[in-house]
């Protein structure tokens, strides 16, 4: 401004246009000095202030942030993913254990992964024949007196009814007492019972059904879990 416009001599001009000018679309106006249309020159015409610039500028600034989190999240995820995962490759898996164990051993002491591996799989081995050993022993003959010693420990049991139909079993004392000629024909009208080395009594059927329902070859008992040989009652 000029000494003459500040002392109010001349008329000062007009005042530079804010940023709220700018928005409300004022600026047009106040150049021209009545309220028209730029484009068409109507007159007395309604404003409205959009965001549509905005709008964009937000989802690209929201699309930045998802991809920044999700790429963090698979990093972390494939750190991860490496130190638990032994990768397929021979040297890659020998390398991988190798860390593992340095690790557990808070030590910079070298470890031998091939001598700690062989003495896995003897440790194995000697297990595996401990339960062949174990399996030749459970499939040997039961001998007369070691089958008595088991029907003695089935009538200490005093089990009255199949546990798998839940229906009465033949008297386990018949196997001990012989059985008169009068009671001849009600012994026989009742289903077989069968005697497992572990000392379970089970109708025959039952005990069949459920060997053949079991997948493993090596038929167990279905109370204790434990190999066994059987003996028709």
């Amino acid at each position: 401004m000029t000494l003459a416009q500040k002392m109010g001599l001349v008329e000062a001009p007009a005042m530079p246009l804010t940023a709220d000018d700018w928005v409300k679309g004022e600026a047009f106006e106040r150049f021209s000095g009545k309220k028209t249309c730029p484009m068409c020159r109507k007159e007395l015409y309604e404003t409205r202030v959009i965001h549509d610039g905005a709008r964009p500028y937000k989802t690209k600034c929201a699309t930045r942030i998802q991809a920044c989190w999700r790429a963090y999240i698979v990093r972390k995820w494939y750190s991860h993913l490496r130190k638990t995962v032994p990768p397929k490759d021979t040297k890659l898996r020998k390398n991988f254990f190798e860390q593992n164990l340095q690790e557990m051993n808070d030590s910079n002491i070298d470890t031998n992964i091939d001598e700690f591996l062989s003495e896995i799989d003897n440790s194995v081995a000697s297990s595996k024949g401990v339960l062949h050993q174990f399996e030749k022993e459970c499939g040997s003959e039961i001998s007369e007196e070691t089958w008595e010693e088991i029907q003695l420990k089935a009538v200490l049991r005093e089990t009255s009814d199949c546990p798998i139909c839940i229906t009465p079993l033949c008297h386990i004392s018949s196997i001990l007492h012989p059985i008169t000629s009068s009671d001849n024909d009600t012994h026989f009208s009742l289903r077989q019972t069968v005697l497992l080395s572990c000392a379970h009594v089970f109708h025959h059927n039952c005990l069949k059904a459920f060997e053949d329902f079991c997948v493993d070859k090596r038929h167990i008992c279905p109370l204790c879990r434990s190999l066994y040989q059987k003996m028709i009652i």
